[in-house]
């Protein structure tokens, strides 16, 4: 007979309007085999670290023809994560195997349809994978090189670049030569993104009465290239100070995410008038590039030249607290919660 243990769980009690409070979800514990169904192609994995993602906001909502699914009220939260496979009925993972990718906030999930990649490089923190070797890297890495086209010299500005993957963008502009600057909402994360990042400039948005003239004070020139996590007034500010011909790769706009209304763009005539390309992108459609993306990255981390930063917390009872935390901005650098040791 296969052993069952308990199995504790995050629940999302409802769909959320307005701004999400941990009361909207709740734990639970249910019980589990340590075995996978006969020819179910599917794997058990123990869960050992769990990301907290913006993108997770909107999926408390009922969404419909999202890029993503909204949660089910009464189920687990699902999200990206780092685990150990216990059981296989898959061909292409085995017991023992580490992998990171979609799992449930809980600390054992049968996955029937596994996305997950194998972890090879297991000489760095197992954490990294739901960060910087994870989903948020990719996002970096594909949404500056792929989507922006940089060149070096260029001008470069990033909302929210404290976070997951705005410490990522700066830091890869920063290695090509470009001029850096990035906002944030503490006088922690600014220290931060200066003296640990490397950025040029960095400036608190909520000191900032005019965000034109902010802007146009770290960019007397102009911007050649917007890395957008916020949308909303900054969007706005920025399209006011965009250079001719500039990028601006739109990632998230997570200001935008607990409003019911969201708020409207006025300046986007200077897409036209200066020629601007604004591209939307979701990191899905470039883990084809995840193995590029290694060979680059995992020297960099080794030789110092990129530094990570995460905000770590201790158990699956404070994984709610961790994702309303990331949502109003308490949480300094990459928000994951360890769930349990190897």
């Amino acid at each position: 007979m296969p052993e069952t243990v308990r199995n504790k769980q995050v629940i999302l009690k409802d769909y959320v309007s307005g701004f999400p409070k941990e009361t909207d979800m709740y734990m639970t514990e249910s019980s589990i085999e340590l075995r996978v169904p006969k020819g179910s192609n599917g794997v058990l994995l123990k869960n050992l670290y769990l990301s907290c993602d913006p993108y997770m906001r909107p999926r408390m909502t009922n969404i419909k023809g999202s890029y993503v699914e909204s949660f089910k009220p009464g189920m687990p939260i699902s999200g990206y994560g780092v685990a150990k496979v216990l059981d296989s009925e898959n061909p292409e993972f085995k017991k023992g195997d580490l992998v990171w990718g979609m799992t449930g906030w809980e600390e054992y999930s049968l996955v029937t349809a596994p996305h997950l990649f194998k972890i090879q490089h297991t000489d760095v923190p197992l954490s990294y994978y739901t960060g910087i070797l994870g989903m948020p890297g990719m996002t970096a890495y594909a949404g500056f090189y792929e989507v922006c086209s940089p060149k070096q010299g260029e001008c470069v500005f990033i909302s929210a670049a404290s976070g997951a993957v705005g410490q990522l963008v700066g830091q890869f502009a920063k290695l090509l030569g470009c001029y850096v600057v990035g906002s944030a909402g503490s006088k922690d994360k600014i220290d931060l993104l200066k003296n640990k990042f490397g950025f040029d400039e960095a400036f608190n948005y909520k000191e900032e009465p005019d965000l034109n003239e902010a802007l146009k004070r770290y960019f007397p020139e102009g911007i050649d290239i917007y890395f957008e996590n916020v949308g909303g007034k900054m969007l706005d500010a920025v399209l006011l100070n965009m250079k001719i011909h500039g990028r601006i790769a739109v990632c998230g706009m997570i200001s935008q995410y607990n409003l019911d209304r969201p708020e409207g763009v006025h300046n986007l005539m200077y897409l036209v008038t200066k020629r601007v390309r604004m591209e939307g992108f979701l990191v899905r459609d470039y883990y084809n590039l995840y193995p590029k993306f290694l060979e680059m990255i995992i020297p960099h981390i080794k030789e110092g030249k990129i530094v990570y930063v995460e905000d770590m917390a201790e158990g699956l009872e404070s994984a709610p607290a961790a994702l309303i935390g990331l949502l109003s901005g308490r949480n300094v650098g990459k928000q994951v919660v360890a769930v349990a040791p190897q």
